[in-house]
């Protein structure tokens, strides 16, 4: 939104013209931060609740009105519904409607004239005897399966009294009822709920009981918040079933009960067993026990048709276990005769492998004999080619044999060192020669050479 021109004094100066939106969008943001959350009191006028959740009212007292608007996601949170005339107490943001420039109150939360005192009672009253233990789960008894008598305690006159009556007939008309009669509202009524739940403890007639009351108000239902009520359950002998208002009240009595019912209807349900339900097992039962002993029957008559076909004159069992015993010492001697043939052929075959492993001597000595012939004349062989061949080898070497050759009338000349004289350019005039013949040698001395 433009700030609006302003005077040293801080009011909008004369020359300012504004549109009535951002007038009633300024007296909004002026209202809003002007005024915080409050808490204002009054009775409920003029309540209109809206099919969109929203609820529109106005606030009155003796002198003056205001209008109220409380939207949907803030009413879903009540746990009551406001009527007209109601006193309340609602925390609300001062605000401006722009579209419509009316005055209201945004209210956030809400509760009845003179409810919160009540309530911060209840949270002590429930913190004390919490911490005490006595809303311990492990001290809550089990309610009965199958009760004997249901209790009552309320009073004669309470609609719920009719609610609990009725379901308990339409579940189960055959568990009798005992009514404790007792108020359930006013100054009077916690002393004589305790009177009550005393007398069917000591009475000890039913196996639970019903502490029920139909819906209301804080105040209508407080005679649920005293703490000789609550005390005066966990005492009680039998366990004891809550159903006190509707489901979104929740009372001390509903926290020190062995079990919290959301309403009377639904602690009768909780306690009775359903009939037709029962009726239903008890012929299923009933079918299946049937089925369970024909089927015991049928095996115990096969049993005994089994058992009689065993059962048999002594004498003829006494001829036919004979016959049996001869049946079995006849076998017995075949049986023997035949593991002795049996052990007769292992020993022959054993034997007869055993000839056959034993080794011939008569062909070991032959066989070796003629290895040793064909040794000898191989030997002689061998001896006779490596003769021969020494033979032609020594033949070849004796032609190489230069006294041979020196037989044949050649000389070997040699010079003074000794080396074989082969070219005569290598001699020269002087040079001494050694001259060996076939048989002597000579000494020789060069006197000229001549070329081939």
């Amino acid at each position: 939104m433009p700030e609006l021109p302003l005077t040293p004094s801080g009011r909008p100066t004369a020359e300012t013209i504004l549109s009535v939106s951002a007038l009633n969008r300024s007296v909004r943001d002026l209202l809003e931060h002007r005024f915080p959350l409050a808490w204002v009191a009054g009775e409920i006028s003029n309540l209109t609740l809206a099919r969109s959740g929203h609820w529109y009212f106005s606030l009155k007292d003796d002198n003056a009105q205001v209008r109220c608007v409380m939207f949907r996601h803030r009413a879903q949170f009540l746990n009551w519904q406001p009527r007209e005339g109601m006193h309340v107490e609602a925390r609300a943001l001062v605000t401006l409607y722009e579209a419509r420039g009316d005055f209201q109150l945004n209210i956030e939360f809400m509760r009845q004239a003179g409810q919160g005192a009540l309530y911060e009672a209840f949270l002590r009253l429930r913190d004390k005897l919490a911490a005490e233990g006595l809303f311990d789960p492990a001290l809550k008894r089990s309610l009965p399966p199958f009760p004997r008598a249901i209790g009552i305690v309320t009073s004669p006159h309470a609609a719920a009294l009719r609610d609990v009556l009725t379901t308990l007939a339409r579940r189960n008309p055959s568990i009798p009822v005992i009514l404790y009669p007792t108020s359930v509202q006013g100054e009077a009524a916690p002393a004589e709920i305790v009177a009550a739940l005393r007398a069917a403890s000591r009475r000890a007639e039913v196996d639970a009981l019903i502490l029920c009351r139909g819906g209301g108000s804080i105040e209508d239902l407080w005679a649920f918040n005293d703490e000789a009520v609550a005390r005066a359950i966990r005492e009680c002998v039998v366990p004891v079933v809550c159903g006190v208002g509707h489901e979104t009240d929740v009372t001390i009595a509903d926290y020190a009960a062995d079990q919290r019912a959301p309403t009377p209807t639904a602690a009768a349900e909780l306690l009775s067993p359903d009939r037709a339900s029962l009726l239903e097992r008890i012929a299923q039962l009933r079918g299946t026990l049937q089925r369970c002993m024909t089927r015991l029957l049928e095996s115990r008559m096969q049993h005994v048709d089994h058992l009689s076909r065993r059962l048999v004159y002594p004498g003829e069992r006494l001829r036919a276990q004979q016959r049996l015993l001869t049946q079995l010492c006849s076998r017995l001697s075949h049986a023997a005769t035949r593991d002795l043939e049996r052990r007769h052929w292992q020993v022959h075959s054993l034997l007869e492998r055993g000839r056959r492993a034993l080794p011939n001597v008569d062909a070991r000595r032959a066989r070796l004999s003629e290895l040793m012939h064909r040794l000898a004349a191989a030997s002689t062989r061998g001896l006779t080619a490596h003769d021969a061949r020494l033979t032609h080898l020594s033949r070849a070497l004796a032609h190489l044999d230069p006294r041979a050759v020196l037989e044949r009338g050649y000389s070997l000349v040699t010079d003074e060192t000794g080396r074989v004289v082969r070219d005569a350019h290598a001699l020269e005039r002087g040079d001494g020669l050694h001259i060996a013949f076939a048989r002597g040698s000579a000494l020789a001395r060069v006197e000229d050479t001549r070329e081939d």
